[in-house]
């Protein structure tokens, strides 16, 4: 269970240095999927990045 949270709690906190996700303002529910969807790829883009180095 502790191995679980952590990765958890490390999505949430990678996610949350998108600001325009941490206020979620947008009416329409498609665009923050996107915004969503945007930023885990450039999350999974850095660690691929900085695996890869």
């Amino acid at each position: 269970m502790g191995k679980l949270r952590y990765v958890v709690e490390q999505t949430f906190a990678l996610l949350h240095q998108f600001k325009r996700l941490a206020v979620r303002w947008a009416r329409r529910t498609e665009l923050h999927d996107a915004f969503v969807s945007l930023a885990c790829g450039l999350i999974c883009r850095r660690r691929l990045k900085k695996a890869h180095s």
